[in-house]
Protein backbone atom coordinates (compact mmCIF):
# COMPACT_ATOMS: atom_id res chain seq x y z
CA UNK A 1 0.00 0.00 0.00
CA UNK A 2 1.67 3.37 -0.71
CA UNK A 3 1.88 5.80 1.54
CA UNK A 4 0.64 9.59 1.72
CA UNK A 5 1.64 12.30 3.90
CA UNK A 6 0.24 15.63 4.15
CA UNK A 7 1.49 18.36 6.76
CA UNK A 8 -0.91 20.91 8.47
CA UNK A 9 0.06 23.88 9.44
CA UNK A 10 -0.23 24.35 13.08
CA UNK A 11 -2.13 28.07 12.54
CA UNK A 12 -5.51 27.40 14.31
CA UNK A 13 -9.03 27.37 12.96
CA UNK A 14 -10.17 25.57 9.40
CA UNK A 15 -12.22 27.09 7.38
CA UNK A 16 -15.21 26.33 4.62
CA UNK A 17 -12.25 25.95 1.83
CA UNK A 18 -10.14 23.20 3.99
CA UNK A 19 -13.31 21.46 4.41
CA UNK A 20 -14.34 20.73 0.90
CA UNK A 21 -11.07 21.22 -0.60
CA UNK A 22 -7.97 19.40 1.14
CA UNK A 23 -10.06 17.45 3.93
CA UNK A 24 -12.55 15.97 1.32
CA UNK A 25 -9.35 14.61 0.10
CA UNK A 26 -7.74 13.01 3.22
CA UNK A 27 -10.74 11.37 4.32
CA UNK A 28 -10.79 9.65 1.54
CA UNK A 29 -7.30 8.63 1.18
CA UNK A 30 -7.72 7.26 4.70
CA UNK A 31 -9.72 4.01 3.03
CA UNK A 32 -7.21 3.46 0.38
CA UNK A 33 -3.79 4.44 1.24
CA UNK A 34 -1.15 4.37 4.26
CA UNK A 35 -1.87 7.48 5.59
CA UNK A 36 0.42 10.28 7.83
CA UNK A 37 -1.19 13.30 8.78
CA UNK A 38 0.57 15.76 10.89
CA UNK A 39 0.58 19.36 12.69
CA UNK A 40 3.67 20.44 11.63
CA UNK A 41 4.43 22.83 15.02
CA UNK A 42 7.84 22.73 14.32
CA UNK A 43 7.74 24.70 10.54
CA UNK A 44 5.80 26.82 12.97
CA UNK A 45 8.31 27.99 14.86
CA UNK A 46 9.97 30.23 11.73
CA UNK A 47 7.32 32.79 12.86
CA UNK A 48 8.49 32.37 16.55
CA UNK A 49 4.63 31.84 18.13
CA UNK A 50 4.55 32.06 21.55
CA UNK A 51 4.62 29.03 23.80
CA UNK A 52 0.97 29.47 24.82
CA UNK A 53 -0.21 30.25 20.91
CA UNK A 54 1.37 27.09 19.61
CA UNK A 55 -0.22 24.85 21.73
CA UNK A 56 -3.73 26.43 22.00
CA UNK A 57 -3.41 26.03 17.67
CA UNK A 58 -1.91 22.60 17.60
CA UNK A 59 -4.81 21.54 20.06
CA UNK A 60 -7.69 23.51 17.53
CA UNK A 61 -6.17 21.80 14.07
CA UNK A 62 -6.43 18.22 16.05
CA UNK A 63 -9.80 18.81 17.76
CA UNK A 64 -11.17 20.08 13.70
CA UNK A 65 -9.37 17.25 11.55
CA UNK A 66 -11.03 14.84 14.18
CA UNK A 67 -14.63 16.17 13.57
CA UNK A 68 -14.01 16.58 10.21
CA UNK A 69 -13.74 13.07 9.80
CA UNK A 70 -10.32 11.60 9.92
CA UNK A 71 -10.15 8.67 11.52
CA UNK A 72 -7.17 7.78 14.42
CA UNK A 73 -7.88 4.06 13.70
CA UNK A 74 -7.21 4.60 10.15
CA UNK A 75 -5.12 7.53 9.47
CA UNK A 76 -1.73 8.39 11.78
CA UNK A 77 -2.32 12.03 13.03
CA UNK A 78 0.41 12.94 15.15
CA UNK A 79 2.14 16.41 15.79
CA UNK A 80 5.90 16.73 14.35
CA UNK A 81 7.46 17.58 17.29
CA UNK A 82 6.48 14.20 18.97
CA UNK A 83 8.52 12.65 16.32
CA UNK A 84 12.23 13.65 17.33
CA UNK A 85 13.46 11.75 13.63
CA UNK A 86 12.30 14.09 12.08
CA UNK A 87 14.66 16.43 13.42
CA UNK A 88 17.76 13.75 12.88
CA UNK A 89 16.97 13.24 9.58
CA UNK A 90 16.67 17.06 9.18
CA UNK A 91 20.03 17.14 10.10
CA UNK A 92 21.94 14.73 8.10
CA UNK A 93 19.61 16.07 4.39
CA UNK A 94 20.87 19.65 5.27
CA UNK A 95 24.52 18.25 5.00
CA UNK A 96 23.48 17.46 1.59
CA UNK A 97 21.59 20.90 0.89
CA UNK A 98 23.38 24.13 -1.16
CA UNK A 99 22.68 27.63 -0.52
CA UNK A 100 22.34 28.51 -4.05
CA UNK A 101 19.24 26.32 -4.52
CA UNK A 102 17.62 26.87 -1.26
CA UNK A 103 17.81 31.04 -2.10
CA UNK A 104 16.31 30.48 -5.19
CA UNK A 105 13.04 28.93 -3.33
CA UNK A 106 10.03 30.90 -4.04
CA UNK A 107 8.83 30.68 -0.56
CA UNK A 108 11.99 31.54 0.79
CA UNK A 109 12.21 34.69 -1.52
CA UNK A 110 8.66 35.48 -0.60
CA UNK A 111 9.10 35.26 3.38
CA UNK A 112 12.35 37.33 2.91
CA UNK A 113 10.04 40.19 1.28
CA UNK A 114 7.48 39.97 3.62
CA UNK A 115 9.29 39.41 6.72
CA UNK A 116 13.24 41.17 6.10
CA UNK A 117 13.20 41.42 10.17
CA UNK A 118 13.21 37.96 10.49
CA UNK A 119 14.96 36.26 7.83
CA UNK A 120 15.89 32.66 10.34
CA UNK A 121 18.08 29.81 9.03
CA UNK A 122 14.56 27.95 9.65
CA UNK A 123 12.89 30.03 6.23
CA UNK A 124 16.05 28.80 4.59
CA UNK A 125 15.48 25.26 4.97
CA UNK A 126 12.29 25.19 5.32
CA UNK A 127 12.17 23.00 2.10
CA UNK A 128 14.84 20.76 3.47
CA UNK A 129 12.72 19.98 6.63
CA UNK A 130 9.11 19.26 4.40
CA UNK A 131 11.52 16.55 2.62
CA UNK A 132 12.56 15.02 5.59
CA UNK A 133 8.95 15.02 6.51
CA UNK A 134 7.96 12.80 3.84
CA UNK A 135 11.20 11.11 3.25
CA UNK A 136 10.38 9.37 7.09
CA UNK A 137 7.85 7.78 6.20
CA UNK A 138 8.84 6.86 2.52
CA UNK A 139 5.88 8.99 1.33
CA UNK A 140 5.07 8.82 -2.20
CA UNK A 141 2.14 11.22 -2.46
CA UNK A 142 1.91 14.28 -1.20
CA UNK A 143 -1.95 16.34 -1.18
CA UNK A 144 -0.19 19.93 -1.95
CA UNK A 145 -1.56 22.55 -4.22
CA UNK A 146 0.40 24.36 -7.18
CA UNK A 147 2.34 26.16 -4.39
CA UNK A 148 4.03 23.62 -3.21
CA UNK A 149 5.15 22.20 -6.20
CA UNK A 150 8.71 23.06 -6.02
CA UNK A 151 9.09 21.90 -2.65
CA UNK A 152 8.00 18.76 -3.77
CA UNK A 153 10.40 19.05 -6.81
CA UNK A 154 13.42 19.98 -4.20
CA UNK A 155 12.01 16.72 -2.26
CA UNK A 156 12.73 14.89 -5.08
CA UNK A 157 15.80 16.34 -5.37
CA UNK A 158 17.25 15.60 -2.26
CA UNK A 159 15.76 11.80 -2.18
CA UNK A 160 17.52 11.63 -4.94
CA UNK A 161 21.02 13.25 -4.06
CA UNK A 162 21.09 10.67 -1.28
CA UNK A 163 20.52 7.59 -3.52
CA UNK A 164 23.42 8.84 -5.59
CA UNK A 165 26.16 9.80 -3.13
CA UNK A 166 25.82 6.51 -1.15
CA UNK A 167 24.97 4.49 -3.58
CA UNK A 168 21.77 3.17 -2.73
CA UNK A 169 18.16 3.46 -4.28
CA UNK A 170 16.52 4.09 -0.47
CA UNK A 171 14.89 6.89 -0.90
CA UNK A 172 11.68 6.63 -3.43
CA UNK A 173 10.73 9.79 -5.75
CA UNK A 174 7.40 11.78 -4.26
CA UNK A 175 5.27 13.20 -6.02
CA UNK A 176 1.77 15.34 -5.56
CA UNK A 177 -1.67 14.05 -5.41
CA UNK A 178 -5.08 14.45 -5.63
CA UNK A 179 -8.15 12.67 -6.01
CA UNK A 180 -9.37 14.84 -9.11
CA UNK A 181 -8.27 17.25 -11.30
CA UNK A 182 -10.33 20.31 -9.75
CA UNK A 183 -11.09 20.74 -6.52
CA UNK A 184 -13.96 22.35 -5.20
CA UNK A 185 -13.15 26.29 -5.13
CA UNK A 186 -14.60 27.45 -2.33
CA UNK A 187 -14.49 31.95 -2.72
CA UNK A 188 -13.39 33.94 0.14
CA UNK A 189 -16.23 36.55 1.57
CA UNK A 190 -13.92 39.75 0.76
CA UNK A 191 -14.56 38.95 -3.20
CA UNK A 192 -10.89 38.56 -3.57
CA UNK A 193 -10.92 35.08 -4.65
CA UNK A 194 -10.38 31.60 -2.91
CA UNK A 195 -11.60 31.61 0.73
CA UNK A 196 -7.76 31.89 2.88
CA UNK A 197 -6.73 33.63 6.04
CA UNK A 198 -4.34 36.03 3.75
CA UNK A 199 -7.23 38.15 3.31
CA UNK A 200 -8.24 38.61 6.89
CA UNK A 201 -11.20 36.69 8.89
CA UNK A 202 -14.21 38.21 7.69
CA UNK A 203 -13.04 36.55 4.54
CA UNK A 204 -13.65 33.04 6.23
CA UNK A 205 -16.17 30.51 7.54
CA UNK A 206 -14.90 28.88 10.11
CA UNK A 207 -15.44 25.51 10.84
CA UNK A 208 -15.75 26.45 14.49
CA UNK A 209 -18.27 29.51 13.53
CA UNK A 210 -21.23 29.57 15.63
CA UNK A 211 -24.55 30.00 14.06
CA UNK A 212 -24.57 33.87 15.01
CA UNK A 213 -21.11 34.24 13.72
CA UNK A 214 -21.84 32.64 10.16
CA UNK A 215 -24.71 34.80 9.72
CA UNK A 216 -22.95 38.20 10.65
CA UNK A 217 -20.18 37.34 8.17
CA UNK A 218 -22.83 36.48 5.86
CA UNK A 219 -24.35 39.41 5.76
CA UNK A 220 -21.00 41.47 5.41
CA UNK A 221 -19.87 39.52 2.51
CA UNK A 222 -19.28 42.25 -0.20
CA UNK A 223 -21.53 42.37 -2.88
CA UNK A 224 -22.84 45.34 -5.18
CA UNK A 225 -25.46 47.50 -5.91
CA UNK A 226 -27.57 45.04 -7.76
CA UNK A 227 -27.72 44.48 -12.05
CA UNK A 228 -29.01 47.08 -13.87
CA UNK A 229 -29.96 44.87 -17.34
CA UNK A 230 -31.39 41.33 -17.82
CA UNK A 231 -28.66 38.03 -17.77
CA UNK A 232 -25.91 40.26 -17.13
CA UNK A 233 -22.55 39.07 -16.39
CA UNK A 234 -21.99 38.54 -12.46
CA UNK A 235 -19.29 41.11 -10.97
CA UNK A 236 -16.96 38.72 -9.23
CA UNK A 237 -17.63 39.29 -5.18
CA UNK A 238 -21.10 38.60 -6.75
CA UNK A 239 -20.22 35.91 -8.34
CA UNK A 240 -18.54 34.18 -5.51
CA UNK A 241 -21.48 34.85 -3.10
CA UNK A 242 -23.55 32.58 -5.93
CA UNK A 243 -20.60 29.92 -5.49
CA UNK A 244 -21.12 29.61 -1.97
CA UNK A 245 -24.27 28.93 -2.46
CA UNK A 246 -23.62 26.07 -4.72
CA UNK A 247 -22.01 24.50 -2.53
CA UNK A 248 -24.27 24.30 0.03
CA UNK A 249 -27.44 24.89 -1.21
CA UNK A 250 -29.97 22.78 -3.00
CA UNK A 251 -29.81 23.12 -7.04
CA UNK A 252 -33.18 24.69 -6.75
CA UNK A 253 -32.43 27.58 -4.55
CA UNK A 254 -29.50 28.42 -6.58
CA UNK A 255 -31.62 28.13 -9.49
CA UNK A 256 -34.60 30.47 -7.64
CA UNK A 257 -31.69 33.08 -6.66
CA UNK A 258 -29.96 33.45 -10.18
CA UNK A 259 -33.46 33.28 -11.99
CA UNK A 260 -34.31 36.88 -9.78
CA UNK A 261 -30.94 37.67 -10.50
CA UNK A 262 -30.84 37.39 -14.42
CA UNK A 263 -34.79 39.46 -14.07
CA UNK A 264 -32.75 41.75 -12.38
CA UNK A 265 -35.64 41.09 -9.02
CA UNK A 266 -33.25 40.11 -6.75
CA UNK A 267 -32.87 41.33 -3.52
CA UNK A 268 -29.20 40.65 -1.85
CA UNK A 269 -30.98 40.57 1.96
CA UNK A 270 -32.93 37.76 1.14
CA UNK A 271 -30.10 36.49 -0.99
CA UNK A 272 -27.59 36.54 2.16
CA UNK A 273 -30.15 35.23 4.68
CA UNK A 274 -30.73 32.08 2.46
CA UNK A 275 -27.04 31.79 1.70
CA UNK A 276 -26.28 32.03 5.74
CA UNK A 277 -28.97 29.71 6.96
CA UNK A 278 -27.88 27.01 4.16
CA UNK A 279 -24.14 27.51 5.44
CA UNK A 280 -25.32 27.13 9.12
CA UNK A 281 -27.28 23.82 7.99
CA UNK A 282 -24.18 22.55 5.94
CA UNK A 283 -21.34 23.39 9.07
CA UNK A 284 -23.75 21.81 11.65
CA UNK A 285 -22.66 18.08 12.25
CA UNK A 286 -19.03 19.52 12.25
CA UNK A 287 -19.87 22.31 14.67
CA UNK A 288 -21.18 19.86 16.69
CA UNK A 289 -18.58 17.38 17.26
CA UNK A 290 -15.91 20.35 17.28
CA UNK A 291 -17.81 20.84 20.52
CA UNK A 292 -18.33 17.57 21.12
CA UNK A 293 -14.28 16.36 21.21
CA UNK A 294 -12.90 20.05 22.50
CA UNK A 295 -14.39 19.02 25.79
CA UNK A 296 -12.82 15.58 25.76
CA UNK A 297 -8.88 15.70 26.64
CA UNK A 298 -8.61 12.32 27.53
CA UNK A 299 -9.13 11.54 24.00
CA UNK A 300 -7.79 14.13 22.22
CA UNK A 301 -4.38 12.56 24.65
CA UNK A 302 -5.50 9.23 23.46
CA UNK A 303 -5.48 10.25 19.74
CA UNK A 304 -2.08 12.32 19.84
CA UNK A 305 -0.41 9.23 21.83
CA UNK A 306 -1.29 6.25 19.59
CA UNK A 307 -0.56 8.78 16.42
CA UNK A 308 2.94 9.75 18.03
CA UNK A 309 3.74 5.39 18.77
CA UNK A 310 2.38 4.58 14.95
CA UNK A 311 4.50 7.49 13.60
CA UNK A 312 7.51 6.55 15.84
CA UNK A 313 7.46 3.54 14.70
CA UNK A 314 8.13 4.26 10.99
CA UNK A 315 10.33 7.38 11.47
CA UNK A 316 13.06 5.13 14.04
CA UNK A 317 12.99 2.00 11.03
CA UNK A 318 13.96 4.95 8.71
CA UNK A 319 16.40 6.68 11.07
CA UNK A 320 18.24 3.06 11.69
CA UNK A 321 18.59 2.48 7.99
CA UNK A 322 19.44 5.70 7.33
CA UNK A 323 22.43 5.78 9.53
CA UNK A 324 23.20 2.29 8.63
CA UNK A 325 24.05 3.56 4.75
CA UNK A 326 25.78 7.19 5.89
CA UNK A 327 28.02 4.53 8.25
CA UNK A 328 26.86 6.24 11.48
CA UNK A 329 27.63 3.16 13.54
CA UNK A 330 28.89 2.83 17.09
CA UNK A 331 31.84 2.11 17.61
CA UNK A 332 31.67 0.30 20.82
Amino acid sequence: METVVSGIRSTGKLHLGNYYGALSNFVKMQNEYNCFFFIADLHSLTTHPTPQDLQATVRNVVVEYLAAGIDPEKSTIYVQSDVPEVAELYLYMNMNAYMGELERSTSFKDKVRSNPDNVNAGLLTYPVLMACDILIHHGTKVPVGKDQEQHLEMTRTFANRFNHLYNTAYFQEAFAFSYSEKLVKVPGLSGQGKMGKSNGEADCIYLSDSPEVIRKKIMRAVSDAGPTAPNQTKPEAVQNLFDLMKVVSTADTLTHFDDLYNSCAIRYGDFKKQLAEDMVLATEPVRSRILEIEKDDAYIQKVLKMGAEKAQASAQKTIKEVREIMGLKRLY
